[in-house]
């Protein structure tokens, strides 16, 4: 082992360019041509609306701390102005790479299997321009509302990221050479679809054109006294992070309701314009905005990529589609005749989604609400879905007399009126909500079901890594248990009561707990591995998460690979630390999948000198996670499950097909197939779920298991 100091600048990579390589990632499987290609429109979909979020909260963060001198400098020895600049110059990059992919690689393709997407209304043929011309007319012009700045009307107030059509308008009996030239803007309709399909052609082509073309081409039409000099779109990003202060904020629920409406007015921080945008008309946006160079994008093609969600939802190309998933029933449950309370007595359960079902989860609420035995349900809510069956089910318990607590967390970003909503709609069933403790979210996935049985009460656990939405259990992989172990059900009382009541427990039977228990478990495990190394005995750590940036754990980490110890990890996003330094990092691997589901479950393996653990929970190893929220991680102790969990990490570290490996120099690459089984980890689990199903009792006994067969055509 070295006697280096860990906590050298150059040994780390800054969190937000980390992030950015992330999104690189993203816009790989958008240009990678042996992919079907509305699936490449989808990922290029989603590398915009990521950007999005991006500027709304870690570039406004940054520009936060640049306005109030904010000097000190990050990990990886950057200040708040050095990021904003790196980060400026590489997502002009990425921008451009976007715009590349999306005219040079996806329009042709399309065209080629028969979708004309028309760039510009300039290019519609007669048919076309009547049929858009009378769509305006009846669809679009009713709902528009265009508004002229002069000395009597200020500018107005442009919404975040809503889309706009920015004109320079001249009056109709002006003499030439002496037009004085007015600003007026018109905001492109959300409440209409953007996406128009025109009449099929009698080729069978499918043409589409988007609503702010169509918008543009009969502009004139909402100045009848005045010539329309030019038009085009613009967008803008404003600052959208919540700044709330709880100690003085009496009510929780109305400061955030407040705040929200802030978000529409907040400081703009990013603004996108059509590439060819008059000279004078960008003047005019610039100052109004008051936004600097480097934070203008021009841009070449349509703004805001994410209508290419939409697109991908076009009738009639399956072919061009990943085939769609059905998740597999969980065999467990199906065996007790779907009484899952039964099941779980049996055994503990384990579930991975999406490639098993979620209903087990949903039933689970169901089941406790209509059963006459059960006392009291308990639920923590992050997330959930629009239609949410479990808010349903969990309205449905109240209203049958049972005890119902739900923390809803007010506070989980861009879904804060979503929460806002349910919170209200639960109190009114008679449910007991709560809002969580001050200055920390409430970010653990666990739900307890009090139950009247024979030998007396017994307590139902639901632990998982995702959030309880039965709409994006289909889309990221997560993990969780059943299990009506007395520990376990001991310590879920004790999380909300913690939640509920502020009392802390001395101890805990089984749970690990954030902020104040978690990091300290974490810390500890790491360095038992580096002392078995020290004593030349194997040490082995691998872990899956979304975000790898604490620095204590990185730290650690380093010390451990220093002593020896073989460390294997998954990390989809952002990762701060480096590969490959000499002394430190050697015995560091890491890669990130990004495929069909967003990868989205966290799980922890120590070696443990032959007596091996294994945790899943719903914490990344960030600051934000260990330190300022309330987190749940906790142990696989079923010998089946905790063998099917190591089968994940063990297929995950074999993936040759999604998994990007992070290079010494920074970089993420491909792993070189050639030679070998192609192995997908997504579309292997898709079958592994189908397999279990109908073979539940399968623990996988093999710790080198490759597969022979298939997995990518």
């Amino acid at each position: 082992m070295s006697n280096t100091k860990f906590e050298n600048p150059v040994y780390y990579v800054n969190r937000e360019l980390s992030w950015l390589k992330f999104n690189e990632r993203v816009l790989s499987e958008a240009r990678d041509k042996s992919l079907p290609l509305f699936e490449r429109l989808k990922f290029l979909s989603i590398t915009a609306s990521n950007l999005d979020e991006f500027f709304m909260i870690r570039v406004a963060s940054l520009k936060d701390q640049v306005h109030a001198k904010y000097t000190k400098t990050d990990i990886s020895g950057m200040t708040p102005k050095e990021q904003l600049k790196e980060i400026s110059s590489r997502t002009h990059e990425l921008v451009l790479q976007q715009y590349s992919t999306y005219n040079r690689s996806l329009i042709p393709a399309l065209n080629k299997i028969g979708v004309n997407v028309i760039m510009e209304h300039e290019d519609l043929n007669r048919s076309q321009k009547a049929y858009v011309d009378r769509y305006f007319e009846e669809n679009v012009y009713p709902v528009l509302t265009p508004m002229a700045m002069d000395s009597s009307r200020p500018f107005p107030l442009v919404r975040n990221k809503s889309l706009n059509i920015g004109a320079l308008i001249s009056k109709k009996d002006q003499k030439k050479g002496k037009e004085e030239l007015e600003f007026a803007t018109v905001q492109v309709p959300s409440v209409l679809p953007r996406l128009v399909v025109l009449p099929q052609e009698k080729d069978g082509r499918k043409s589409v054109i988007l609503l702010e073309e169509i918008i543009e081409r009969n502009i004139g039409k909402l100045f009848l006294s005045y010539d329309v000099v030019c038009a085009h779109p613009y967008r803008i990003m404003r600052n959208a992070d919540l700044s709330i202060d709880e100690d003085e904020a009496e009510d929780l629920l109305k400061e955030i309701q407040k705040q929200l409406k802030k978000r529409q007015w907040g400081e703009v921080i990013r603004l996108e314009v059509e590439e060819k945008m008059d000279k004078k008309l960008l003047k005019i946006l610039k100052s109004e905005f008051q936004i600097k160079e480097e934070d203008i994008y021009a841009i070449n093609g349509p703004l805001d990529l994410t209508i290419l969600m939409k697109m991908y939802g076009l009738d009639g190309f399956e072919e061009y589609k990943s085939k769609p998933h059905t998740p597999a029933p969980v065999p467990e449950v199906q065996e007790s005749e779907n009484d899952i309370f039964a099941a779980i007595r049996k055994k503990d359960i384990f579930l991975h989604h999406p490639y098993a079902s979620f209903d087990p989860v949903v039933d689970f609420v169901r089941q406790a609400a209509k059963d006459p035995d059960v006392l009291a349900i308990k639920q923590t809510l992050y997330r959930v879905s629009g239609h949410s069956p479990i808010i349903a089910a969990l309205a449905q318990a109240a209203e049958n007399g049972k005890q119902v607590s739900v923390l809803v967390e007010l506070k989980a970003r861009f879904d804060e009126e979503n929460n806002i909503v349910w919170a209200k709609m639960l109190e009114k069933a008679g449910c007991h909500v709560i809002y969580g403790l001050v200055g920390l979210k409430t970010h653990s996935k666990i739900t307890l079901v009090v139950r009247r049985e024979e030998d007396g009460i017994r307590r139902y656990v639901h632990l998982g890594t995702g959030n309880y939405n039965d709409s994006t259990a289909k889309l990221y992989t997560d993990c969780g248990i059943f299990t009506c172990s007395a520990r376990y059900g001991e310590d879920a009382t004790a999380v909300f009561n913690m939640l509920s009541g502020y009392s802390e427990p001395k101890s805990w039977n089984k749970l690990v707990v954030a902020p104040i228990w978690m990091k300290k478990r974490f810390l500890k495990m790491i360095n038992a591995e580096a002392a078995h190394a020290q004593a030349g005995k194997p040490a082995c750590i691998r872990a899956k998460m979304n975000s790898l940036c604490d620095p204590d754990i990185m730290e650690a980490l380093y010390h451990a690979s220093s002593c020896g110890v073989k460390i294997e990890l998954v990390v989809r996003g952002i990762c701060c630390l480096k590969t490959g330094i000499p002394g430190v990092s050697e015995n560091i691997h890491v890669r990130s999948i990004v495929g069909d589901f967003l990868e989205h479950s966290r799980i922890f393996y120590f070696y443990n000198n032959g007596a091996e653990e294994v945790y899943m929970g719903s914490a990344d190893w960030m600051p934000r996670n260990l330190d300022r929220r309330v987190e749940i991680v906790f142990p696989v102790e079923d010998e089946d499950i905790k063998r099917e969990v190591i089968h994940i990490l063990d297929i995950e570290m074999q993936d040759n097909m999604k998994a990007h490996v992070l290079q010494p120099d920074g970089v993420y690459v491909k792993v070189d197939k050639r030679g070998k089984v192609l192995l997908n980890s997504q579309m292997y689990f898709c079958e592994w779920a189908k397999k279990r199903a109908k073979k539940p009792v399968d623990p996988v006994k093999s710790r080198t298991f490759i597969p022979a067969e298939h997995m990518e055509e």
